[in-house]
């Protein structure tokens, strides 16, 4: 599947079972998921490439699990995207090792092939994972938006904080599902 005219794709970023039931749970993550079924619903009828952006450690190597303990292992069951958002045939995976969606993967030359110029970051977390795929999309001319009910953090705090950074360092469009979904 090449992507139509709109020159966009949806990127979700880490909503699997560790993430949101497993070893890293975030309890906010349940607020976003029916916003991300939705969105992912009207992106695969308008042609609109998906794309999960997953976790996908080697236990006992990666660095970043110095820091986090073991998640996402290859292979588990905490690696898998949720059952809400399970990849359907068209999608695509991208796995990656670090924060972000692009370090270390294929994630630039996926889009260059599907003649992408606009990414929608969504999941998990706006301050982290989404903060660093969003700056390596920044740095390679990429025009980001972030739907507020499609991203969250583990706190309050965190979230915001996310959202204003994105907003303010990379110039992301700040927008909720909805409002993308009418933009398709």
């Amino acid at each position: 599947m090449v992507c139509g005219n709109s020159g966009k794709a949806i990127i979700i970023v880490d909503v699997l079972n560790d993430f949101v039931t497993g070893s890293l749970r975030c309890d906010r993550a349940q607020r976003i998921v029916p916003h991300l079924v939705d969105l992912v619903k009207n992106a695969r009828e308008k042609g609109i490439p998906v794309i999960y952006s997953n976790d996908a450690h080697i236990k006992g190597i990666d660095h970043e699990l110095k820091l986090w303990g073991d998640h996402a292992i290859v292979g588990t069951e905490g690696a898998k995207v949720i059952p809400e958002l399970e990849p359907k045939e068209g999608d695509y995976i991208v796995p990656k090792r670090r924060y972000s969606g692009f370090y270390g993967t294929d994630m630039e030359m996926l889009l260059k092939e599907l003649n992408v110029d606009t990414v929608i970051l969504t999941g998990l977390h706006a301050h982290m994972c989404v903060r660093h795929t969003a700056a390596d999309a920044y740095y390679r001319g990429y025009n980001i938006i972030v739907p507020t009910d499609g991203v969250d953090s583990f706190t309050e705090e965190d979230y915001l904080a996310g959202l204003k950074y994105l907003k303010e360092v990379y110039g992301a469009e700040i927008s909720d599902v909805d409002e993308i979904v009418r933009g398709f």
